[in-house]
């Protein structure tokens, strides 16, 4: 055995003085050899071991031979031989990889080992199947991403909150430039704003040519936060007519409520003459009253 091991140590020294990979190989897996097979050699050379431990080692070091020859023909072959000899594997382990990339919906991961499957293996075919499945795959999950961001976008609408809507329009249409269904969305959001005022113009006259002031004070109110000074001035005659209405029910609803001694409303009707009224006569009169009937509302029980 001590010859041996001297051998496969003089053959991975000339390995290396003359930079040969394979030789080296074959002394280091000689010397493995040597390790494994040497202890159980020497242990089977007892007289108590009987021949079937003899044909037992003389399996495995067959085996182990075997490996060494098989180790140095495949270091002789050259990198294009060994790739041709790998490449139904890696052509395996490429496709494998590539359905992952598509089952976590990296297309781009995904589309960088298509082209290495048709450029560096040559399977174009197999190739053109994935890139027709990726990008398959790649539209639906874009048009279900863009269905579920336009549906939250109507609902900022529906609700009226422009200026959320304003910025999910801009963020859907940045996060699905090539989308056709994002263009315009920005639009969307202003058309819808500009229906809505529209509409609330529209509700006002109405409720103020039917003399419902309360329900046009409350439009009018709305309306506040949309129309612009110049939008404003054709309504502005009507407008005062329902403030002044509105008023002037306020003021007989308290009075009302005062001579019933109902305290609790004439508590009620007067906080919203100081609220919608502050600087009118009324609103002053009111001030010099509000405490005592706030007083007198708070004793009424429940």
């Amino acid at each position: 055995m001590g010859i041996g091991v001297t051998l496969c140590l003089a053959v991975i020294v000339m390995g290396g003085a003359r930079g040969d990979a394979l030789v080296a190989s074959v002394g280091v897996v000689g010397l493995a050899l040597l390790c494994v097979a040497g202890p159980i050699a020497l242990h089977l050379a007892r007289p108590a071991a009987g021949s079937a431990r003899v044909r037992e080692i003389e399996r495995l070091i067959r085996e182990l031979t075997e490996a060494v020859d098989h180790l140095s023909e495949h270091q002789a072959l050259s990198d294009d031989a060994r790739r041709v000899l790998n490449r139904q594997r890696e052509r395996e382990l490429l496709r494998r990889a590539i359905e992952e990339d598509i089952t976590q919906e990296d297309w781009d991961a995904a589309m960088v080992l298509v082209r290495e499957l048709a450029e560096r293996f040559g399977y174009r075919a197999d190739a053109e199947e994935f890139r027709a499945r990726i990008e398959e795959a790649r539209y639906e999950t874009v048009q279900r991403r863009v269905d579920s961001a336009i549906a939250g976008l109507d609902a900022l609408l529906e609700a009226c909150q422009w200026d959320e809507a304003r910025r999910e329009a801009e963020r859907i249409c940045r996060l699905y430039p090539d989308s056709p269904r994002t263009d315009g969305l920005r639009h969307l959001v202003e058309r819808s704003r500009e229906t809505f005022k529209r509409d609330l113009e529209r509700r006002f006259l109405h409720a103020a040519g039917e003399e419902r002031i309360d329900e046009a004070m409350e439009l009018l109110r709305e309306m506040d936060q949309y129309l612009t000074e110049a939008e404003a001035e054709p309504l502005k005659e009507v407008a005062r007519g329902v403030i002044g209405r509105a008023r002037e029910n306020l003021g007989v609803q308290f009075k009302l409520a005062v001579q019933d001694k109902a305290w609790q409303r004439a508590a009620e009707v007067g906080e919203r003459v100081l609220a919608d009224f502050p600087n009118t006569r009324m609103a002053e009169e009111i001030r010099g009253l509000i405490d005592g009937i706030r007083e007198r509302a708070a004793k009424i029980p429940g």
